[in-house]
């Protein structure tokens, strides 16, 4: 078996897995945490590299063993429960997620959050720089991946130009966060609107609750982000409570806030280009879950996190 401290060897930000489970078992056998599906004429156990995963989603008929539990919380794995194919996350009517307690996880980054939490001002200046940080990470995302440039998204598209110049103006011009939202919420129906011209989707309206596959889509890799959301917060020790904008409409809030960074640059235009390839839900995911390999957005969701939990000149973000 190998030791607890071999099971956090390699850092959350830069573990390679995320694995949702449907219709298994987790257990514990020979010391491995593994998963047993069941065919007809025999039984398969598959091995689960813990120490290189950072979330597991356990879908329908799924139920996990005390045992595992103990040995996926030593290696600091985050657990959630999810409907089919991933989504919703469930637990009652919100997010949340079954974190393995810890009582040595860093301090200075949630006392440094804390620092400036309890300052209006400040807090909406956190909140800027998020924005700030999630439009470069589009635009550098978005200049560096062939495979959108294969279906026509295009960083210099005049028309995305546009729409993030006057983005980057509004940040730094708003007042208060609910100016900031709105803008926001603007900027990304523009998003919306172009995605669906460049993948030929006729008449899309943002709607979490309809079946149609855009959406679908979006729900499901909205999830998979909020996932790396909350793992970058549990390893830095920073309460969900103390969001910078989502705090004033719903709980957990700091997950989005800190999901926000990548989704715009993965999910949104995965989503529309994959619907349009009619492939399956399984495979989006796939996609998804390589993709923030390739642009290391759980380093960016650490690094950007890191950056402002631990900022001491406040004066720079005017």
């Amino acid at each position: 078996m190998e030791y607890l401290t071999d099971l956090k060897a390699i850092l959350h930000s830069k573990r390679a897995n995320l694995y949702y489970l449907e219709k298994c078992r987790i257990m514990l056998k020979d010391g491995r945490v593994v998963f047993l599906t069941e065919s007809k004429k025999e039984y398969n156990y598959w091995n689960i590299p813990i120490a290189n995963t950072t979330v597991i989603l356990l879908g329908i008929g799924t139920s996990i063993t005390q045992g595992a539990v103990r040995m996926l919380a030593s290696a600091g794995v985050m657990i959630g429960f999810t409907g089919a194919e991933g989504t919703p996350l469930l637990a009652g009517n919100e997010i949340e997620w079954l974190c393995p307690q810890s009582e040595y996880r860093p301090t200075e980054y949630i006392q440094g959050w804390m620092s400036f939490w309890f300052e209006e001002a400040k807090r909406l200046k956190a909140a800027k720089l998020l924005q700030c940080r999630r439009v470069e990470y589009l635009e550098k995302t978005w200049r560096n991946d062939t495979f959108l440039h294969e279906n026509n998204f295009y960083i210099d598209d005049q028309e995305i130009v546009m729409v993030l110049d006057s983005y980057k103006q509004k940040i730094m011009k708003a007042a208060d966060i609910g100016e900031l939202l709105r803008t926001e919420a603007v900027m990304t129906k523009a998003l919306y609107r172009y995605a669906a011209k460049k993948s030929e989707t006729e008449g899309f309206v943002r709607d979490n609750d309809s079946i149609d596959t855009v959406n679908i889509f979006l729900n499901h890799g909205n999830y998979l982000a909020y996932g790396l959301a909350a793992t970058t917060l549990w390893v830095l020790g920073i309460p969900h409570g103390f969001a910078v904008m989502h705090g004033k409409t719903r709980r957990g809030a700091l997950v989005f806030d800190i999901a926000d960074l990548i989704k715009d640059a993965i999910i949104l235009p995965f989503a529309f280009i994959c619907a349009k390839q009619r492939i399956t839900e399984k495979s989006f995911r796939d996609q998804c879950v390589l993709n923030f390999t390739k642009h290391k957005a759980l380093d960016y969701m650490f690094d950007t996190t890191k950056e402002i939990a631990l900022l001491k000149n406040w004066e720079t973000l005017e």
